[in-house]
């Protein structure tokens, strides 16, 4: 089939490189979101799609909104028979959608009719979800409601990040994407409405979001950290100033401490919650690289008593 890929951040990128090794499929033209200012010069930085899409010679284009009418003469121009999209970050409006002739396809990393939305991997980690996948669906103008092609499922790691579950679930997800092409090309594949039960969100994860609840039980915080990383990254403050956070570990047989309470030891920081201690990893201070928290505490030199905030 022709194939115009819609897709924007790393995560996309296995499943454009799957469908370009594919020898039944040829990937026409990209959809991306356009360039954006990035690291400290701030400048115009190209999409991990766009940049995919450079090095093998394929168009890419960068509409600011899809229902742009020049956009839409350009799909329609391109004559795809299918579009894959993977992460794309846009709402993709009905004239869009309408163009190929077997439709959107998009591949969503939950098992729907669960966490649908912007941030499934973070909520199935959040929640502590003990299995999820990915979907591949046909997509239409409500949020991850159209009927699904296949799944593949994917055990969630007691320790695992939202960037190492989402890094599995790239891999894996390309290949059930790449199979999903092929039986739709094949007119083995059809698509079955996802079920009414069981439906859950995961709307965006905000820099609010992130910030630690001391108060809460350490499994939950522990959870939510993990969640959160490494984007937006979890925080906290410490005598009125951001403190980055990486996963913190369980403590087993722990001294009494409070919510946010510290206990710095020698190769160690212990930090109380509501339910619980917590030993804390990786700390990076406002304008400093991250570092191993006893090395911080070493640094700051923290007072009996001092808590996190």
């Amino acid at each position: 089939m022709r194939l115009v890929f819609a897709g924007t951040p790393e995560p996309a990128v296995p499943s454009l490189r799957a469908l370009l090794a594919s020898a039944r499929h040829e990937v026409v033209a990209v959809v991306t979101r356009p360039d954006a200012p990035s690291g400290r010069g701030r400048r115009l930085r190209r999409s991990a799609v766009g940049a995919v899409a450079d090095e093998a010679g394929i168009p890419v284009l960068t509409p600011a909104r899809p229902s742009e009418p020049e956009f839409l003469d350009a799909l329609r121009a391109l004559a795809p028979d299918c579009c894959p999209v993977v992460a794309y970050g846009a709402l993709v409006p009905r004239a869009a959608l309408d163009v190929p002739r077997y439709g959107w396809v998009n591949l969503h990393f939950s098992l729907l009719p669960a966490w649908r939305g912007a941030a499934p991997v973070q909520a199935a980690i959040r929640h502590g979800d003990d299995i999820t996948g990915a979907s591949t669906f046909g997509l239409e103008e409500g949020l991850d409601t159209g009927p699904v092609y296949g799944v593949v499922t994917g055990a969630v790691g007691p320790r695992d990040t939202a960037g190492d579950l989402l890094g599995r679930l790239a891999v894996s997800g390309a290949d059930l994407l790449v199979a999903t092409m092929d039986g739709i090309a094949d007119g083995t594949l059809v698509a079955r409405p996802q079920p009414v039960e069981g439906v859950s969100h995961a709307p965006k994860v905000t820099t609010a979001d992130a910030r630690v609840d001391w108060g809460r039980a350490a499994a939950v915080i522990d959870r939510t950290v993990r969640s959160v990383t490494p984007e937006p990254g979890a925080w906290t403050t410490f005598r009125g100033e951001r403190l980055g956070l990486g996963p913190p570990s369980p403590v087993s047989d722990p001294p009494p401490l409070g919510p946010g309470v510290l206990a710095p030891g020698r190769r160690q920081v212990l930090v109380g919650t509501g339910s619980g201690v917590l030993e804390l990893g990786e700390v990076r201070p406002v304008g400093k690289r991250a570092m191993p928290a006893a090395d911080w505490a070493r640094g700051v030199r923290i007072e009996t008593g001092e808590a996190l905030t």
